[in-house]
């Protein structure tokens, strides 16, 4: 997680450096880091089986005058439209689907990420001696007739 502005400037140093940037979920990758972790580039973003990945909207609060709370209100929509845009961009879902699951706090497997576009593979072993390919618990995301999986909802 953390500052959206903060994420953003490494986002863009993502972006901007010529070497594809390898991105891996340890742990955990949540709110910024989420976004991180689906920028790397693409066949190089992976995460371990017992991760886990959060994704949801910015938050942030306002204080003072009337005018003040409406001006930082649009900056917070404002990143709000930005950063969905950013997240349909790197999963290859609809802006709609993205805005959906960003609305409450959604947290995901990695494999369940995986299937959303957020990341390439599932790390299961290193690659045992002698081979250069490791264990994955799927080694390519499914792919479906209808466009790309949608993200699981709640029940």
């Amino acid at each position: 997680g953390g500052s959206v502005t903060s994420g953003l400037a490494i986002y863009d140093t993502m972006q901007y450096v010529l070497t594809p940037v390898c991105t891996w979920c340890v742990g955990q990758a949540a709110s910024m880091g989420s976004l991180l972790l689906a920028a790397g580039a693409p066949g190089m973003r992976h995460a371990l089986p017992n991760a886990r990945i959060m994704v949801h909207q910015p938050s942030g609060g306002a204080r003072g005058q009337a005018t003040d709370i409406a001006i930082q209100a649009e900056e917070i929509l404002q990143l709000k439209r930005q950063i969905n845009g950013l997240y349909a961009k790197h999963t290859g879902q609809p802006l709609s689907i993205i805005e959906a699951a960003m609305e409450r706090d959604r947290y995901l497997s990695p494999v369940e990420a995986q299937e959303f576009g957020l990341l390439d593979q599932v790390l299961v072993h290193p690659p045992p001696r002698g081979e250069d390919e490791p264990r994955l618990v799927q080694k390519e995301p499914p792919n479906s007739p209808s466009g790309p999986p949608q993200i699981p909802t709640a029940s």
